[in-house]
């Protein structure tokens, strides 16, 4: 039995100070490479966030793929019986985004840094300017496309009632005042919850302790499937690790997002 077993998805500082010898440890670090340099939590290894999306256009925002997955998780050391602990230092975008892709390749065996790198420093613990070395071992990846919701099924699932569409973009982006892609506004139906909103900025960008509240108010509620979406899958990063955190059953990311659908000529739009 892992160190890491009882411990629920979202992890606190203590919780990984305490195990961060354990031999299944995959600590990894999605903060800046400058911010890196800087220093890192002990042991963890740097991910260039730009290798966790497709990055082409019309839909960076997608799974890279399979050859360049095998690549990144190769480099890690990954192994059926790793145990993740993703982080960064914005709150969660891209450590969600990355907790996504280990959904991708049904890898499950992980945990987010609540707060990430901010609540670390604010709880006092160390830094280390150590690099880990790469690990070179060839993956051989089997990847899922149940974490993951296309165009095509999003927009077969408009007007359900079981359906919850979480924009994590800007009120602006959402009303179409600020526009990204050829289209402005939202996709039907979707409800508006910027990501940030979700981070308590007292206490180090953890997730709000209210948010279940917050996310029921809204309409946003276990019993519905739960898409969600921003502009290339970042933002959402955050918001699909909240809505898993909480323990919602039926979770999915838009992982195409707004630069995808604001770009097609046949989707549907609101203001």
């Amino acid at each position: 039995m892992s160190a890491f077993s009882a411990l629920p998805l979202v992890i606190e500082p203590h919780d990984l100070a305490a195990r961060l010898t354990t031999p299944e440890l995959i600590l990894v670090d999605l903060s800046p490479a400058a911010r890196y340099a800087e220093g890192h939590i002990p042991g963890a290894r740097w991910i260039d966030s730009k290798r966790t999306q497709f990055g082409q256009p019309p839909a960076p925002g997608l799974a890279p793929e399979q050859a360049q997955l095998e690549n990144l998780f190769g480099e890690l050391g990954h192994g059926p019986d790793a145990v993740y602990v993703v982080y960064d230092d914005e709150g969660g975008g891209w450590a969600g985004r990355f907790i996504w892709l280990l959904d991708v390749i049904g890898h499950h065996r992980y945990h987010f840094l609540n707060g990430g790198l901010r609540a670390w420093l604010g709880d006092g613990l160390a830094l280390s300017h150590d690099v880990p070395p790469a690990a070179s071992a060839p993956v051989s990846l089997t990847l899922s496309d149940a974490p993951t919701a296309t165009r095509e099924y999003l927009q077969s699932r408009l007007g359900a009632a079981d359906l919850a569409i979480w924009d994590a973009r800007a009120p602006a982006e959402y009303s179409g005042e600020k526009v990204l892609s050829a289209k402005g506004g939202h996709i039907p139906g979707a409800v508006n919850f910027e990501w940030t909103a979700g981070m308590d900025p007292q206490r180090s960008l953890r997730i709000r302790a209210d948010m279940a509240d917050v996310l029921a108010q809204l309409g946003i509620t276990p019993d519905k499937e739960v898409i969600t979406h921003c502009q290339t899958h970042r933002r959402s990063g955050f918001t699909y690790l909240a809505a898993k955190a909480l323990g919602y059953p039926r979770v999915k990311a838009y992982a195409g997002s707004w630069s995808e659908w604001g770009n097609l000529a046949d989707t549907p739009v609101e203001h």
